[in-house]
């Protein structure tokens, strides 16, 4: 029975030294380049990049301005490309569909 608690206490100590490990690898890497989390990208450039193609340009516009506001990030192209944002792959309507063109 000791030895139990005594093999849960290990690991449960191991787990929290891994995410301590890696908290302090991601305030490093922001430290290292603050820009890329505190610049703010031109969101009228970017939409109009990826709505280039749309058929309803007014509300592509529309909703891309919307996500690229809220994430700060438009995946590059026309479409596709969703993994490089994250936030902006996520963000649904109230009905549930994908918001952002």
């Amino acid at each position: 029975m000791a030895t139990s608690k005594l093999l849960i206490a290990s690991i449960l100590l191991c787990l929290l030294l891994l995410n301590l490990a890696e908290a302090a690898d991601q305030m490093e890497s922001t430290k290292a380049n603050p820009s890329s989390t505190s610049a703010k990208i031109d969101c009228g450039a970017a939409c109009a990049a990826r709505c280039q193609l749309a058929s309803r340009q007014r509300l592509c516009h529309r909703a891309c301005g919307t996500c690229c506001t809220r994430c700060n990030c438009v995946p590059p192209g026309t479409s596709g490309n969703r993994d490089v944002c994250p936030c902006y792959a996520t963000m649904t309507t109230h009905g549930g569909r994908l918001k952002c063109p």
